[in-house]
């Protein structure tokens, strides 16, 4: 089978922040495409997939330069699209051959410790990672087990489920976290794959909630105020109001100050990515007094990509997705390096 290959990392120090900074050495064609990859074999209790669409995601670049650290060689890409081509000994019986299905971040867990016992698997020690200890969907096959895939709604291609598998249901989990409420006043830093979903959720269900966007990007910026933002300014700017919850989406620390500068007493952050890649400065009295808050996500249950996947297709959220072939996967990525997509960034496999 045809396959986009990582057989090595590419020399990046591990302080660099590789996402808004193109002049940062990269290795220009990270990816090696295979076309005689063996196609996997489902084991016991896993399914095989054809893929047809897989979301590229800003972990997958941690995943390259060494920051989240990997199996190699590896399949990358934790949010596939696909048919079940067929099934593995032991499959129970949750999904047929020829239904379309999809596959996140967590690949499997324990399912035995306090947290998996609880629906907290996102925080399962033992967890394995899709595209990472696992082989991803950058493939046109791929396993997966049978309790840690997802039935797709109809209403969506599958281009456009791919990244709410990740993108849209982390970014639901953060807001689940932020407990948010109609008519508290929300602010989103950063708005790349993630928050441009999420705002289209909050729009519905908190509609008397003004949200306030943050970023560098006059591109974005512009998308949000699309999508329904009610300000937008850089992440320096001074939005008209204090916000009352906030939500985090880039790798760089000094947003998190900035958020909780502006956050109203009793306020509450949530930091919605895997690693900050500079340090957080924090003054108690001016950012942290007066009963704020600061959460951080790890990860998503499969509780969150169910109930996502629902609300996402009741409410009709669907991302701006730019397409890509297979053979072009590191086109992709440096194009999601450079901060040049608006939206996601999606292999399309057929």
């Amino acid at each position: 089978m045809r396959a986009a290959l990582l057989n090595e990392l590419a020399e990046v120090r591990a302080g660099d922040t590789p996402r808004r900074n193109p002049e940062l050495p990269f290795k220009e064609e990270p990816l090696d495409i295979n076309d005689n990859t063996p196609e996997p074999e489902p084991s016991f209790k896993q399914v095989l997939i054809r893929v047809e669409a897989c979301g590229v995601c800003y972990t997958d670049i941690d995943i390259i330069e060494g920051r989240v650290k990997c199996k190699t060689p590896l399949i990358l890409g934790h949010q596939i699209v696909g048919r079940v081509e067929a099934l593995g000994p032991g499959v129970k019986g949750r999904v047929e051959v020829g239904e379309r299905v999809g596959v996140a971040w967590i690949g499997w867990s324990c399912g035995k410790c306090k947290y998996c016992v609880t629906g907290l698997e996102n925080l399962c020690s033992d967890f394995k990672p899709t595209g990472c200890s696992i082989d991803g969907g950058y493939a046109e096959y791929t396993v997966a087990y049978e309790d840690y895939v997802y039935k797709i709604p109809e209403v969506f291609e599958s281009y456009e489920a791919a990244p709410l598998l990740c993108a849209g249901s982390v970014g639901y989990r953060a807001l689940k976290l932020a407990e948010m409420t109609d008519g508290l006043r929300l602010g989103f830093f950063g708005f790349g794959a993630s928050a441009h979903i999420l705002i289209q959720v909050a729009r519905r269900l908190y509609p008397s909630s003004e949200i306030y966007v943050f970023s560098r990007s006059s591109d974005h910026r512009e998308l949000a105020l699309r999508l329904g933002a009610d300000w937008v300014g850089h992440p320096s700017g001074i939005p008209p109001k204090k916000l009352d919850r906030a939500i985090d989406f880039t790798p760089v620390g000094e947003t998190v100050p900035k958020a909780m500068e502006v956050l109203d007493k009793g306020g509450r952050l949530v930091i919605n990515v895997i690693r900050k890649q500079t340090s957080i400065n924090l003054d108690y009295v001016k950012h942290l007094w007066m009963e704020k808050e600061v959460k951080t996500v790890a990860n998503v249950s499969r509780r969150d990509v169910e109930e996502f996947l629902g609300i996402a297709a009741n409410y009709s959220v669907k991302p701006e997705v730019t397409l890509y072939k297979l053979e072009q996967v590191n086109e992709a990525i440096r194009d999601l390096k450079r901060a040049v997509l608006r939206g996601s960034a999606v292999l399309k496999m057929r």
